[in-house]
């Protein structure tokens, strides 16, 4: 009691004094003890004294949620929107406060006062109309064209913005910039204590993107909370919510739009633009320390960063521990991008005043655009307790869980901020994108259209839809939003990247170049537009050009570990463009990545590893010389014609209908060309043993056995020495011309070179993908790399593949059943059988019961039953576990290609080549009878469930093993003309089967009712005309 009793006598004092923010800090206090009414009334007249007037009207919203008669409350909370320029929402609340006192006539004084600041108002208010009305006349007699020249200024200056910094009329959340990597990317590398080089990014907040906002005109928006917020008085009303988000450090561009352009440095008009009355007061010593204060945040909000520095170390020299002047200083450093030392400023003021939320708040947002995101989650969450209803603060550590892949709680924070502000678009576009990164994909789309239904120019919001919608394998609606993108602001670089990336993905890679030099011509430095240009004009066989934006991508200065992944890329990129070029008029066969280039290359490339090892272990590539580029042949002869429009029939039909898998006409058709390129050489070898078996038969055995054929062909020897195109060390021969030598000279034609077939079309259709054969590169093969599928990364759910954890979690059950262990990371075994273990795990439901059943990361393979060895079990396809962080999991399917498990499947594939070989060559040879070839087909089926579960290519064994499918087909006269059905993935359908029979099960049913009989396409075409179209190489071939 005495305590109270001294802090009102020191509340008295200070207003007596005119110390308002130390009567502030005493009224935190005792309302830190007892929520009385009066004192939060109090409170709001000492902020307003400071014009402070978001806090005036937050404290307002308190006080009168818990006591709608409150008159003074009224008062207080109308003279604040006033003093903002927000002349209708004053009047509003006066009316509602005169309607409360004339009910109750309990404070006539108060009555009278609201009376008479309606009447004053409404005649202000006739008074301008009248003058407006009048001066619009005049100008519309003299120049209608100009008629709000000088109207909006004359209007503008005549406002007192507080020293809070609010816009009167203005939208009160920030807009978001759009940034290069909508997901991952901050603009400051992670510790970095200097300024930042991204210039014109003043503002604090983080963006969508890890960027930060822009200033429009150089002025900015900063309040400083003084002191912390009672919980006990945490109840907030509607209209607290709104005007809550003022209370950010926040730049607020008029639109979206606008951005790009904005300048980098206060200009002249916008300091005359606004009018702060702070700054009217005299510099002399005697001056309250509250009002330097004051003129400290009106130098911030006018982009005097120096200057608010300057000011607040005036106060901190005569107090070093002043909370307020700390927060202030803090947050100029901050706008300045001297991150440190504002981190270091918020610091001091949390040891002054550990109540501080403001404090708390501002060095979480600090701490987050340093990346520092679990320090900053920490700080954000204290500030919550003084402000627990803060839409602000659950918007910003919405943000940043976001960023740490938090994507559960990012979705919690994001819809409790959306609940308290109705009108964050911000907030809704993050929502959108987490609840995307969870699965619930209706729901994100729901939030990515009401952020649009805010505010239908919000940039941000349309690229990020428009990503959705890519996402889904949706190519026409996310053309549609990038289409409003680039009707909003024909100048967005990032509109015509996204633009460019989709139509990249869907094999247009002409009007993406296209689109791609539009948004470099507006911003040349953009590192992810000269990438993705240069792998298109790789792709269409314009080295040159590729080569020219390769290097300028290899010249840039970058701000971030995602930008220079891609200039890693773009190193090893270059090398492979300029190796394709020197093969552009030579034969395909001459094309042989595999063999060519150095395995150590191939490792680093498809691990995306900094090149610095292979530049000084590795042959480079001989520079792109103008005399040796000839030009490419483009003529389409009728022959040429018909062969591509019978590629693009059979090509389309690889297209899984599943979210995340866009239709590529470019990949149809290379895909459709390579199935044609099989049928005719498989042709070729089964007519060479047809004949062999004719012969076989005139000569038997005296046992009656016709003798074993070999399936030999004599073929062009691919063991080749090209010049100037070497990147390997060594002459190891490559995959593609694995041929078994005989002692007779002839070689024969292995299930390796018939796959090599597809391989290189695949490597064709898209050079940026790194495909190439697991055990043709380094020492890496012997460790176990394979590919990696990944249904779960943290807390994410791929979209492609998530959809078949269901059936993975019932494989995984059905081994552990059967084997009652499972492996840890050192392959050692875990045993299941004790403790519940085993029964714990058969009941798990999610990837955390599944750990929790086991304790620890752990893999098992699925049964691949042999068809070559009876009895024997290949190990097919590794389950694996991994734990991430807090609450994630990395749940995924691994192919280690080690070299026991490359011998036992090479040994199956072989086999099943044979069977296949001896099932058409014998009497079935040109049949087209569908019960005579079933054993055909199934032999061709049974060859494809091995190969997906083998997986030997470090990435697109999926579409390869079905174009050779297609093509096997195609050569025993089978053309598969449906589709595959809706949900379904070929590859996923072989990998949890347990052996071919079932995976033959699953297919039939589709497959079979969709073949028709058709001999080979072209298959009368002349050898010239076919190596036209076929073996001369190309890359370039148009979609």
């Amino acid at each position: 009691m005495a305590s109270t009793l001294t802090q009102r006598a020191q509340l008295a004092k200070f207003c007596t004094s005119r110390d308002w923010s130390k009567a502030i800090r005493v009224l935190d206090s005792l309302l830190s003890q007892s929520c009385v009414i009066q004192d939060i009334c109090n409170r709001a007249y000492c902020y307003s004294q400071l014009e402070l007037h978001k806090h005036v009207i937050k404290d307002c919203d308190k006080a009168l949620h818990l006591d709608p008669t409150l008159l003074q409350a009224y008062i207080l909370k109308g003279r604040a929107y006033s003093a903002l320029g927000r002349k209708d929402d004053a009047v509003l609340i006066w009316e509602q406060g005169y309607e409360q006192a004339v009910r109750q006539s309990t404070d006539l004084k108060q009555l009278l006062e609201l009376e008479e600041l309606l009447t004053a108002v409404k005649k202000s208010t006739t008074a301008s109309n009248d003058k407006d009305a009048k001066q619009l006349s005049e100008w519309s007699a003299s120049k209608p064209e100009h008629i709000n020249s000088g109207k909006s200024n004359e209007t503008y200056n005549t406002r007192t913005v507080s020293s809070l910094g609010s816009e009167p009329y203005g939208d009160s959340r920030e807009v978001l910039q759009t940034e290069n990597q909508p997901i991952e990317t901050s603009c400051i590398p992670n510790g970095s204590s200097k300024k930042d080089k991204v210039e014109g990014s003043k503002s604090f907040h983080m963006g969508p993107n890890g960027n930060h906002e822009k200033e429009q005109n150089g002025t900015c928006n900063v309040a400083i909370d003084f002191g912390a917020r009672s919980e006990a008085c945490s109840s907030t009303s509607d209209n607290n919510n709104k005007s809550d988000p003022i209370t950010k450090i926040s730049l607020l561009p008029s639109k979206s739009s606008d951005i790009p352009d904005l300048p980098s440095e206060p200009n002249n008009d916008a300091k005359g633009n606004k009018k702060f009355s702070v700054t009217r007061i005299s510099k002399a010593k005697s001056i309250n320390v509250d009002f330097r204060l004051s003129r400290g945040i009106a130098q911030v909000n006018e982009g005097q960063y120096a200057r608010a520095i300057s000011i607040f170390d005036q106060i901190l020299r005569e107090d070093p521990t002043y909370p307020e002047a700390l927060i202030g200083r803090g947050t100029a450093y901050a706008f300045n991008r001297e991150l440190d030392s504002a981190i270091a400023d918020f610091t001091k003021a949390i040891q002054s005043n550990p109540s501080a939320g403001e404090a708390w708040k501002r060095r979480g947002q600090a701490r987050a655009a340093l990346g520092e995101s679990s320090e900053a989650i920490a700080d954000l969450t204290k500030s919550l307790e003084f402000e627990p209803d803060s839409a602000d603060i659950l918007h910003e550590r919405g943000i940043v869980n976001f960023k740490l892949k938090d994507f559960y709680s990012a979705t919690e924070d994001l819809s409790a901020c959306v609940k308290l502000d109705k009108d964050n678009k911000s907030a809704y576009t993050y929502l959108g994108m987490a609840l995307s990164s969870i699965g619930e994909y209706k729901k994100a789309e729901e939030a990515h259209m009401k952020a649009i239904q805010i505010d239908e120019k919000f940039l941000e919001a349309w690229c990020h839809l428009a990503q959705f919608y890519q996402d889904l394998a949706n190519s026409t609606k996310a053309l549609d939003c990038l289409k409003q993108v680039l009707q909003i602001d024909s100048r967005f670089a990032k509109g015509y990247h996204l633009r460019g990336l989709l139509l990249h993905a869907t094999g247009d890679h002409r009007n993406a170049i296209k689109d791609l030099t539009i948004g470099l011509s507006i911003e040349s430095s953009n590192i992810e537009c000269l990438y993705l240009r240069a792998s298109c004009h790789h792709a269409v066989g314009e080295y040159k050009e590729a080569v020219k934006d390769y290097d300028a991508a290899l010249d840039l200065e970058l701000d971030s570990m995602d930008k220079f992944v891609l200039q890693c890329m773009a190193f090893y990129q270059k090398e492979i463009a300029l190796y394709t070029a020197a093969k552009i008029n030579s034969e395909f066969c001459w094309f042989d990545i595999d063999g060519d280039i150095d395995p150590l290359f191939k490792e680093y490339w498809c691990k995306r590893l900094h090149p610095k090892n292979v530049c000084e272990k590795v042959f480079r590539q001989p520079s792109l010389k103008k005399s040796k580029l000839k030009k490419q042949d483009f003529t389409l002869t009728k022959p040429k014609i018909a062969l591509l429009l019978s590629a693009d029939r059979i090509g389309k039909t690889i297209q899984y209908h599943c979210p995340g898998f866009l239709p590529n006409s470019r990949q149809h058709r290379m895909a459709g060309l390579a199935s044609i390129e099989i049928a005719q050489k498989v042709s070729k070898i089964w007519r060479s043993l047809q004949s062999e078996w004719r012969f076989s038969t005139k000569n038997t055995s005296k046992n009656g056995r016709r003798v074993r054929r070999k399936e030999k062909i004599i073929i062009p020897s691919l063991n080749r020495d090209a010049a100037g195109c070497s990147t390997s060390s060594n002459s190891e021969a490559s995959t593609s011309s694995a041929l078994e030598e005989k002692s007779s000279g002839q070689s024969v034609f292995s299930w390796l070179h018939l796959y090599s077939m597809a391989v290189k079309w695949r490597q064709i259709s898209e050079p940026c993908d790194p495909v190439v054969w697991v055990n043709k590169l380094s020492e890496e093969f012997n460790t176990g790399f394979g590919s990696h599928t990944p249904l779960i990364l943290g807390q994410a759910r791929v979209i492609r593949y998530y959809p078949h954890f269901q059936r993975t979690l019932d494989v995984a059950k059905t081994v552990v059943r059967e084997n009652g262990f499972v492996h840890n990371k050192a392959d050692g075994t875990i045993d299941l059988s004790k403790d519940g273990k085993l029964e714990e795990f058969i009941k798990a439901q999610s990837c955390a019961d599944l750990y929790k059943a086991v304790g620890e990361d752990f893999w098992l393979a699925t049964r691949c039953n042999s068809s070559a060895f009876e009895g024997k079990r290949l190990e097919g396809t590794r389950i694996t576990l991994v734990k991430t962080g807090e609450r994630g999991f990395d749940f995924a399917i691994r192919t280690p290609c080690t070299p026991a498990r490359w011998e036992d499947f090479d040994a199956e594939m072989t086999s099943s080549w044979e069977v296949l070989c001896n099932a058409y060559c014998g009497e079935t040879y040109g049949s087209n009878d569908f019960g005579t070839l079933e054993n055909v087909r199934e032999a061709i089926l049974r060859m494809t469930y091995y190969w997906y579960n083998f997986m030997p290519l470090s990435r697109g064994s999926a579409v390869v093993g079905f174009s050779v499918m297609l093509g096997l087909l195609l050569a025993a006269n089978m053309e598969f003309t449906g589709s595959i059905p809706e949900g379904r993935q070929v590859d996923w359908d072989a990998i949890l089967s347990s052996d071919p029979n079932s995976f033959m099960d699953s297919v039939k049913s589709w497959l079979y009712p969709s073949l028709k009989a058709k001999y080979i396409p072209n298959k009368r075409m002349s050898r010239r005309e076919y190596q036209s179209a076929l073996s001369i190489f190309g890359t370039s071939i148009e979609n």
